[in-house]
């Protein structure tokens, strides 16, 4: 069967680089560290932990009290894989796949990922081609498809698919804190995305908006708007990677100051 969650195209302006060997052995346990609630971004292009591989993509391991979840599954495999075994995280411990959208770049890896581990749960935007659908399943998996807003998990919430040309759903987490919201790409717009999100949640409490903002190439004009609508709204912390751009991240450090998370592959932001 073709691989075709492989061989879907890049965003546009992305990037594709070659795949790192694929490792096959994991460490048996989590690293302590690792055990509690929290985020992990494990793809991504920009660099954080000097021990993992950056490649053009998306991936992040939810930690949460009862259920973990990844996130996207980033560009290739074995990049994703080889960081996941540095970071001693053993597929067999996820629950649930959440898949953001179509793009290679964030698809990528899950054929490689199912094989080490397909007694999970995919949810996949509705939109995705019939044959991608059948592949997951192929595997041993369940797909699960999201059109609109809906519960995932207890304390887990789909945006459902939002479009601005490219149908894309985001992840909402509730904390004791307020709402954490990760998402892929933003095509559909990151403050349309954390608007969404309050709703959803019924909380307009917002602790943390991370992931790839759709920015890079944005003039500072437009970033400094959306930082506005981000306060506005009463986002308390903020973690820009992928897409998000320099710029975006320098301006958001520059309004956020302590709020501000610096992220890249191997970030962990503990869930409050």
């Amino acid at each position: 069967m073709p691989l075709l969650l492989l061989s879907l195209p890049l965003a546009h302006g992305c990037m594709p680089t070659t795949p790192a060997e694929t490792p096959n052995t994991f460490s048996p346990k989590t690293a302590p560290e690792l055990r509690s609630p929290g985020l992990i971004i494990v793809y991504d292009n920009n660099p954080y932990d000097n021990r993992l591989r950056t490649s053009w993509g998306f991936s992040c391991l939810i930690r949460l009290a009862q259920k973990t979840i990844l996130f996207d599954t980033g560009g290739d495999s074995s990049t994703l894989l080889y960081n996941m075994r540095q970071l001693q995280i053993d597929p067999k411990e996820v629950d649930a796949v959440v898949l953001s959208h179509m793009h290679s770049d964030h698809v990528g890896g899950l054929s490689g990922f199912l094989q080490q581990i397909s007694a999970v749960t995919v949810y996949l935007p509705q939109s995705f081609p019939k044959g991608s659908k059948d592949e997951v399943e192929s595997f041993g998996a369940k797909v699960e498809e999201v059109y609109g807003t809906r519960g995932l998990l207890p304390g887990v919430y789909t945006t459902g698919e939002l479009d601005r040309g490219i149908k894309e759903q985001s992840l909402i987490v509730r904390s004791p804190s307020g709402l954490v919201v990760t998402t892929g790409c933003a095509h559909p717009g990151v403050v349309e995305i954390i608007q969404r999100a309050r709703k959803v949640a019924h909380d307009d409490r917002v602790y943390l908006v991370m992931g790839g903002f759709h920015l890079s190439g944005a003039s500072s004009v437009q970033i400094e708007s959306i930082i506005s609508s981000f306060i506005q709204l009463g986002v308390e912390k903020v973690a820009p990677c992928h897409c998000s751009g320099y710029e975006t991240r320098r301006l958001f450090e520059e309004s956020y100051g302590v709020n501000y998370l610096e992220s890249g592959v191997g970030k962990r932001i503990p869930l409050p």
